[in-house]
């Protein structure tokens, strides 16, 4: 009895069920069934926990497309091939030896080329093959080692160039392209984005050295020196230089010279053969937070003066040690990367304005840069590399050392090691008030007189601390 009433049971439970289906189907809508949709963007607004402050509104970014930059530049990126002369005979290239390859950027249409100084200084010949396999001769118009740049001339017309954007306005997180043409396998590209500005590595050697690269991730190996960084407008807005690495392949850390400084040293290139330094006249350390303390700064940001050279454009506008810079021209300089990165951007008689902190109180001036010879005028190639392959650096004496030591001359600031003047046993300091009887006021009439002289020559000085003439002499052939 019980089972027979527990099956009638169960009996109804289905029938219910299947009833109340057929009624839901007949009463109800139909459903759709949606595949795909496409869904309008949204902006979305997110407030903060912890005050209630409503964040910035913001979009997801649509995906970066890099195709039209990459297009628009590779046309300018160039393979560089250099050669030494003077080896042994070869099947392929008579009397040459050893041979060097990177890249190079094409900037204007008739036919000047920027690479990296470290591309083209061992070369006696220089060779570009153009995007679509052209080759030609380039002559080398000027180098600057101090940035590792250097400025070639191909002989041609109508050439397509890259134009040159502002490094300023790059930001960390910007999309950019590293472009190259190594070893003839005609351009390369590859993506990253800024991962740092102001950056020094220790690479570049010399006092006078500007490091102060834009960080990419984006990759460059051998044979992408001397290419060009650009951003996705296709501009011009570094030259590729180095890379970090344990293994000799690329590793994650590219840097490149910021275009603002490039387009300023191939200018000085191009119109005097030498780059045209504007000094300040200071020696120069990072803040730190032991210094921004004492100073009585809230941040231990900007240049902290250690010494004024005298007579110098910082010595006559009234800068002092203790000092610290915090603006050149309205740009702010954090660090010393990004002051001496500012102040490369100007030649000898530029005019800046310092902003900086002394005993906690914010302080303007403006200083008349001036070169290594301590004054405004333009140096040539000609007479700076003269004065380079003689091995030593001069500049002029100030009014106060013409009046305190009662001479005119030129005094020896820097003396290159196994140089000819090293070889003399001159010391820094020396002032060379004649060269073969003949009185010395200016570093022009020297070189003048340099420039005509032959075999040996005689300079005839004195130094400031030592009592007497001294006379070095040495060949000049």
């Amino acid at each position: 009895m019980r089972m027979r009433n527990f099956g009638i049971i169960i009996g109804s439970s289905l029938l219910s069920a299947f009833l109340a289906v057929l009624i839901y189907r007949q009463v109800a809508p139909p459903e759709k069934v949606i595949i795909r949709e496409t869904v309008s963007p949204q902006y979305a607004n997110f407030s903060d926990p912890l005050d209630g402050a409503l964040q910035r509104t913001f979009l997801s970014s649509a995906p970066t497309n890099f195709i039209a930059a990459a297009e628009s530049v590779t046309p300018a990126v160039v393979n560089i091939k250099t050669y030494q002369t003077g080896g042994t005979l070869d099947f392929w290239r008579a009397n040459s030896y050893g041979n060097a390859s990177g890249s190079g950027v094409i900037v204007s249409s008739d036919g000047y080329v920027v690479t990296n100084n470290h591309v083209v200084e061992e070369g006696d010949e220089i060779e570009i093959t153009l995007n679509d396999k052209r080759e030609y001769k380039a002559k080398l118009i000027g180098t600057d080692p101090s940035t590792d740049l250097a400025l070639l001339k191909l002989e041609a017309s109508n050439l397509p160039y890259m134009r040159f954007g502002n490094s300023d306005s790059l930001r960390v997180g910007e999309w950019v392209l590293a472009v190259g043409n190594p070893f003839n396998l005609e351009s390369t590209v590859t993506a990253g984005i800024v991962s740092a500005k102001g950056r020094s590595i220790d690479i570049l050697e010399g006092q006078d050295r500007i490091e102060s690269f834009i960080q990419t991730d984006a990759a460059v190996n051998p044979g992408n020196s001397g290419g060009a960084l650009v951003n996705t407008n296709g501009e011009l807005i570094g030259i590729n230089t180095a890379i970090i690495t344990r293994s000799g392949r690329y590793e994650g850390y590219s840097f490149a010279v910021p275009a603002n400084l490039v387009r300023k040293v191939i200018k000085d290139l191009r119109d005097y053969g030498a780059v045209q330094r504007g000094l300040l006249g200071v020696f120069i350390d990072e803040m730190t937070n032991e210094r921004a303390k004492s100073l009585g700064l809230e941040t231990a940001e900007g240049v902290y003066i250690t010494r004024v050279s005298p007579g110098s454009g910082a010595d006559d506008a009234g800068l002092r040690a203790g000092d610290v810079i915090i603006k050149i021209n309205g740009a702010k300089t954090k660090t010393l990367p990004e002051m001496q990165e500012q102040v490369g951007r100007y030649r000898p008689g530029n005019a800046i304005t310092i902003e900086y902190f002394r005993k906690g109180k914010r302080k303007k001036a403006k200083v008349m840069l001036k070169n290594k010879s301590n004054s405004t005028e333009i140096i040539t190639a000609s007479s700076s590399s003269m004065l380079e392959d003689l091995g030593f650096d001069l500049r002029e004496l100030t009014r106060e050392e013409e009046k305190r030591l009662d001479v005119k001359g030129v005094k020896v600031i820097r003396i290159y090691r196994g140089s000819r003047i090293e070889r003399t046993n001159m010391d820094p300091g020396f002032i060379i008030t004649k060269m073969d009887n003949q009185e010395i006021t200016t570093i022009d009439e020297l070189t003048e007189l340099l420039d005509k002289a032959e075999g040996k020559v005689m300079f005839e000085g004195v130094y400031e601390n030592y009592p007497g003439e001294y006379y070095y002499a040495f060949p000049v052939d």
